[in-house]
């Protein structure tokens, strides 16, 4: 995997992360390349960065650089010839009741309470790891302050950002059901993170998003929606494929 070298990337050092679980495949080791410094990486520096493959994280800006796996993919739809399934037209008219405020990347206690409920219904294992890796410390933390953790590590994670983005709650009949974290960048929008309610098993709040987001980005006359990394085995990721018709980033190339 190289190093990015193009104008205006020139300025910016990159480094190699230590090794680290995977978020997405069971018993791998990951490692990311993280574009440095932070304070050099406005909108338009990210823009280049994000055709190369990269995503942000708070302030950091990463893309993955494993030693031996290639399994994380950059992917985009290409809007102008994006054709909805029958699926998606029908997750799309079921929430057309949702109401969508665009608002300034911030922290809201009310954003915070769902973004926790979804972490603990989508990622209870993680968590579960988590918890028990924090009781095997010697000084294991105590509940309010591992929870003080939780909120810096969703602020950091979801309310700073050095690039242009919005946040995007959805709400049905003033109840907040959705929320999106958007990076707007020269050729497209790119879909930072998504939660929702999860307690409605009928609901395709996943789905509707993608496809409010494909509709913004067309009404705003982006050429792109990036979907992040696109990983086979990983069933989190199997989601993106079913939006089509999408670009990989192969070898430094973007290819149908």
């Amino acid at each position: 995997m190289t190093i990015p070298s193009e104008p205006p990337l020139q300025k910016l050092q990159f480094y190699v992360t230590t090794g680290y679980g995977c978020g997405y495949l069971p018993n791998k080791m990951a490692q990311s390349l993280i574009a440095s410094p932070q304070h050099l990486i406005d909108a338009n520096v990210y823009s280049g960065l994000i055709q190369q493959g990269f995503r942000r994280s708070g302030k950091f800006a990463y893309r993955p650089h494993c030693e031996n796996c290639r399994e994380c993919v950059p992917v985009r739809i290409i809007l102008q010839d994006f054709i909805p399934s029958r699926s998606q037209k029908r997750a799309y008219k079921q929430h057309q009741n949702l109401v969508a405020n665009i608002l300034p990347v911030e922290f809201h206690a009310e954003h915070y309470a769902l973004y926790a409920a979804y972490q603990k219904a989508r990622h209870a294992d993680e968590i579960e790891n988590k918890k028990i890796e924090s009781e095997n410390k010697s000084q294991p933390k105590k509940i309010d302050k591992s929870e003080q953790d939780e909120i810096e590590q969703y602020h950091s994670f979801l309310c700073q950002t050095n690039v242009e983005s919005v946040m995007v709650e959805f709400r049905d009949h003033g109840q907040l059901k959705m929320v999106s974290v958007i990076d707007l960048v020269h050729d497209g929008i790119s879909a930072v993170y998504t939660f929702y309610e999860t307690s409605d098993t009928k609901a395709s709040f996943g789905t509707y998003n993608v496809m409010w987001q494909i509709d913004w980005a067309k009404s705003l006359s982006f050429p792109y929606l990036y979907l992040g990394y696109w990983i086979k085995a990983s069933q989190k990721m199997a989601y993106k494929q079913n939006f089509k018709p999408l670009e990989k980033l192969i070898d430094g190339e973007w290819q149908k």
